[in-house]
């Protein structure tokens, strides 16, 4: 294009994702030139513009750190009636109050520019190093570029070498992973062949109204929904991504809106992708459509809840555009496997990930349990949670730099579920809280590149971690259950583990049980809560509160009243000050005593 406006930076971030947002931040954060492309007018992918506001994982107070726990503190003084809703997640919000975190971030940063509306149309090339790349109005010229797209694109236009779809069990020992990819009678053989990746989700959400709602049109005849709530029924249902003022976020996987037709075609061209976008789309509506003829009309299309780009009406009930759950994935210097984030033997922790010469080179934490989404197809997959604070939890795992950086590329960094990564393991690493903080540690990374004119892969990992453990939001590496933020010895005690890693126990404790330096459930902030009192009643599922009128669950994610909840005799009376979630039918606590 002749009259293309020519660019340059020394960071280039392409997308607007999750992982992308947390880049371009983090590294302007640090002084470097940073210019942002995304295609649409929200920032934060998965956790705003997909419309996923109950984030899963790295929900527990040692875990909310860098850019994640910043985000969840900027939510509690935002979001008002608090996020305490659904029962999916302990933290539900409104994706516009999400969005404008992140655009207030952006702006605040004078050496971060953002433009959107634009995708990537080819990507610059000097041999083996990405220099930039196109975008349809204006070419860029960078130093280090950061693909944060949601489907890979830049590894595509660059020609880096990447993977769609499963691997063998042969090629990576995963036990999860199909004996043979060819074999019609491998257990696997069903989901293989019709799903090359995970389901994507085109969220909706529908308001109580109170009284009877807008109808929702039809879209697609013949389409099954029944059986959607079956074991949960239609309130248990509705509360599973609850979101403040009555509304109530669908990205429901039994019989529900994932959609999983045709799926090459996210990676085919434009005009396959976007035939994909409006069969999802149309998939999601029909499925507002049945539970509105189901429980009443009531429940309707929620207003004003995304931008509506195309002034259709309920629109604005539609997220931007589908939570994809896997992406074209590069091939890194390292590739994480179901064995690296599966717990070691008699462990509720991973392995620590160290290179070829020894060195720990962890730079992001995550803990979710491994979970894949083919509809009509229940994966089995090898356990990787346990119970913890009254509930399950994940066990959890760090990522390694080695995995954001292209094995045979310079120039260039993966930050969202692009990295590299195994398609079993991509049901683990592909959350939104370790997204967020991969595109920590790869905005880091650029800025560290830039400063030290140095490529990715001769970036010292020591002065990464480093970094990102005194960052503006700083950022733990080694996860720890009770290792809390702002306590004195945080940083101490994520470096002796870096510098030491035979001392990580299979715990995954920095402190003896029960002794760790005692900090609210907001990881420094006072908490506020309610007083309740009661029976405390131990089952095999849970923990529980019951006087004359209500049964509540008691959960924790402080790891002193975590530990706590294990030592109360069943039958005590106790006080507990928490908050309650109505949506869950819990108290998330932050003090539990006994009564004499």
């Amino acid at each position: 294009m002749a009259n293309r406006e020519h660019l340059t930076t020394e960071v280039l971030v392409v997308g607007g994702g999750t992982g992308a947002t947390a880049a371009a931040i983090q590294a302007a954060q640090l002084g470097a030139q940073v210019l942002l492309v995304s295609e649409w007018p929200w920032l934060g992918g998965m956790l705003t513009a997909a419309g996923v506001t109950a984030p899963d994982g790295n929900e527990l107070a040692a875990f909310q750190t860098g850019l994640w726990g910043a985000f969840l503190r900027e939510l509690e003084r935002r979001q008002p009636g608090g996020l305490h809703h659904g029962w999916v997640s302990f933290f539900t919000y409104e994706p516009a109050v999400g969005a404008a975190i992140f655009a207030d971030w952006v702006a605040a940063l004078p050496n971060l520019t953002w433009r959107w509306g634009h995708c990537p149309r080819a990507v610059l090339r000097s041999g083996h190093r990405i220099t930039g790349v196109e975008f349809d109005p204006f070419s860029v010229d960078a130093h280090i570029t950061i693909d944060g797209t949601e489907l890979g694109d830049v590894l595509a236009l660059g020609e880096v070498p990447h993977r769609w779809g499963w691997e063998s069990q042969a090629q990576w020992q995963e036990p999860s992973a199909p004996k043979s990819l060819t074999d019609p009678n491998d257990p696997l053989a069903p989901a293989i062949e019709k799903y090359p990746v995970q389901s994507p989700t085109w969220v909706v959400v529908l308001q109580d109204y109170g009284d009877k709602a807008p109808s929702i049109p039809a879209t697609v005849a013949g389409q099954d929904f029944e059986g959607a709530w079956a074991g949960y029924g239609p309130e248990q249902f509705l509360n599973y991504g609850r979101l403040p003022g009555a509304r109530f976020m669908l990205n429901w996987p039994q019989n529900g809106n994932d959609y999983g037709v045709g799926l090459h075609r996210l990676i085919e061209s434009d005009a396959a992708r976007h035939d994909y976008w409006q069969e999802a789309k149309a998939h999601s509506q029909q499925f507002a459509h049945y539970i509105q003829a189901a429980l009443g009309p009531r429940y309707g299309l929620a207003a004003d809840m995304f931008p509506d780009l195309e002034g259709t009406p309920g629109g604005g009930a539609f997220a931007l555009y589908p939570y994809y759950r896997e992406s074209r994935r590069l091939v890194g210097l390292t590739t994480v496997s179901e064995r690296d984030i599966l717990p070691m033997a008699h462990g509720q922790v991973a392995p620590l990930p160290v290179d070829d010469s020894g060195v720990v080179d962890a730079i992001a934490i995550g803990n979710y349990p491994n979970d894949h989404h083919y509809p009509g197809f229940d994966m089995p997959l090898a356990p990787k949670a346990f119970r913890w604070g009254g509930r399950w939890t994940g066990t959890p795992f760090a990522i390694p730099y080695r995995a954001l950086v292209p094995a045979t590329v310079d120039g260039l960094l993966a930050c969202d579920k692009n990295i590299s990564v195994t398609h079993i393991a991509n049901g683990a690493t592909r959350l939104q809280p370790v997204v967020l903080n991969i595109g920590q540690a790869a905005g880091a990374a650029a800025a560290l590149c830039v400063q030290h004119q140095v490529q990715p892969r001769g970036l010292s990992v020591s002065r990464l971690q480093q970094t990102l453990l005194t960052a503006q939001a700083p950022a733990m590496v080694v996860p720890h259950f009770d290792l809390l933020p702002f306590t004195p010895d945080w940083i101490e005690q994520q470096q002796h583990c870096l510098n030491n890693p035979e001392t990580y126990g299979l715990s995954g404790f920095a402190y003896p049980l029960g002794q760790a330096p005692t900090l609210p459930i907001s990881a420094g902030e006072n908490v506020t809560g309610k007083q309740f009192q009661g029976r405390f009643k131990k089952e095999a599922d849970g923990c529980w509160l019951v006087d004359a009128t209500h049964t509540w669950g008691l959960v924790a994610i402080s790891p002193n009243v975590a530990h706590q909840l294990t030592q109360i005799q069943n039958g005590s009376a106790i006080s507990v000050v928490g908050i309650h979630n109505p949506g869950g039918h819990w108290i998330l606590l932050s003090r539990l005593m006994e009564i004499s």
